[in-house]
C-alpha cells in the first residue's frame, strides 16, 4: 500500500497532502477511488488540480490490463525449445526440452541420467551455440566423456574447443553452496547470462538428491524448509530467465515393491516435467535404456520410448514408436 507524500507525483505538495490527510486520504488507493468533486469541496483544492495528481497516480501505480491473447503472446515469444541430442527423447517430451520450466529425469544407479545430461548440454552447446551451466554435485562429470560427445557432433579443434567453453561447470556438494551459486546468477543475469559465447539457456543439476538427502529425514523441518527454498530459486530462474532447467533425481522402493522418485511428495509438485529412466538387459552391443513420462502438462503419462547409450556415450534412436508402459512405477 503506497502512502501519500509530499513530492509523491508532481502536484503533491504539502499543503495538498496535508489537506488529504485531515479527510482521512492517506494512501493512493484512497485517493484514486474518492469521490473527487465532493473531495475537492471538503479540502478547499482546485478540483483540476486533484483531478490531475489522480491520472498521474493512477498511472504510476496501476497494472496495465491484459488480456489471454496478450498473455499467451508474450509466453511464446520468451519460449524455446531445446534438443536432447536424441530424436527419441525430444518426441517423448514433445519436440524436446521447454525453456521457463524444470525438468526431471528420474532413475537408479546406471540408468542413463548423467549421460541424458551431458548429452543434452552438449546438443545445446553444438548446435544452438548457446551456454549451460552444469551443476555436478556427485563428481560424476567425465571431461573424457564429454570432449568424446563433443568430438562426435564437431570435426574442427576451434569448434570444439568453443562448445567446451559454452559449458560451465560447477561442482558443487552441500545445499547452501548450491542456494549461493544460484542466488549470484539471478543477481547478476546480466553480466553472466550474456557473453561473447553465446546466452544461458540450461541450468543442470547433477544431481538434486545428492545435495537434499543429508538434510531430509525425521524432523529436520529446516530440511525442508531449504528444499522448497531451492525449489524457488530454481523455477523462478527458469521463468525469470527464460531458460532450461533440468535436475536428475534418484528412485526409492515403495512399499508395493515398485520403485518411485526420491524427496517424497513436497517435491514432485516442483517438475513441470518428470522423466523416469530405466536401464534394459545387458547386452554385448549398446546399452538399452527406456524413458517414461511420469509427468507432464503436454503429453499422456506412462509412454515409454526405448534409446541406446553407445561405448562413446552418445544417444541412439530405436525404430519402436512410443508405447504406454506398464512397468512397476509410481510418480507419487
Amino acid at each position: 500500500m503506497v502512502i501519500l507524500r509530499e513530492g509523491i507525483c508532481p502536484g503533491a505538495t504539502a499543503h495538498l497532502i496535508q489537506a488529504l490527510k485531515e479527510q482521512n486520504v492517506k494512501t493512493v488507493v484512497n485517493l484514486v477511488t474518492a469521490d473527487i468533486e465532493d473531495l475537492a469541496q471538503k479540502c478547499s483544492i482546485s478540483y483540476k488540480t486533484l483531478m490531475a495528481v489522480r491520472r498521474v497516480l493512477l498511472a504510476q501505480y496501476s497494472p496495465f490490463p491484459s488480456n489471454g491473447v496478450d498473455l499467451y503472446e508474450e509466453l511464446l515469444g520468451s519460449t524455446a525449445i531445446l534438443s536432447t541430442g536424441n530424436p527419441s527423447l525430444d518426441k517423448l517430451l514433445d519436440s524436446g526440452l521447454y525453456t521457463g520450466e524444470l525438468t526431471e529425469f528420474v532413475g537408479g544407479p546406471g540408468s542413463g541420467k548423467t549421460q541424458v545430461c551431458l548429452s543434452l548440454a552438449v546438443s545445446i552447446a553444438c548446435q544452438l551455440k548457446q551456454k549451460v551451466l552444469y551443476v555436478d554435485s556427485t563428481g560424476g562429470l567425465s571431461s573424457r566423456r564429454l570432449l568424446q560427445l563433443i568430438q562426435s557432433q564437431v570435426d574442427r579443434m576451434e569448434e570444439q574447443s568453443e562448445a567446451l567453453q559454452r559449458i560451465e561447470v560447477i561442482r558443487v556438494f552441500e545445499v547452501h553452496c548450491l542456494l549461493d551459486v544460484l542466488q549470484e546468477l539471478r543477481a547478476g543475469s546480466t553480466r553472466q547470462v550474456t557473453g561473447a559465447h553465446g546466452s544461458l539457456k540450461a541450468i543442470v543439476v547433477d544431481s538434486i538428491t545428492a545435495v537434499l538427502s543429508p538434510i531430509l529425514g525425521g524432523h529436520q523441518l529446516e530440511g525442508m524448509a531449504l528444499m522448497m527454498q531451492l525449489a524457488r530459486e530454481l523455477k523462478t530462474l527458469a521463468r525469470e530467465l527464460a531458460i532450461a532447467v533440468i535436475v536428475t533425481n534418484y528412485v526409492v522402493r515403495d512399499a508395493g515393491g515398485g520403485v518411485k522418485p526420491a524427496l517424497g511428495c513436497s517435491w514432485s509438485y516442483v517438475p513441470n516435467v518428470r522423466i523416469l529412466l530405466r536401464r534394459g538387459s545387458d547386452s554385448a552391443g549398446p546399452a538399452e535404456r527406456s524413458a517414461t513420462i511420469l509427468k507432464s502438462s503436454r503429453q499422456p503419462t506412462r509412454v515409454s520410448v526405448e534409446f541406446d547409450i553407445t561405448s562413446l556415450g552418445t544417444l541412439g534412436s530405436r525404430a519402436e514408436p512410443p508405447q504406454p508402459s506398464t512397468g512397476d512405477l509410481d510418480d507419487t
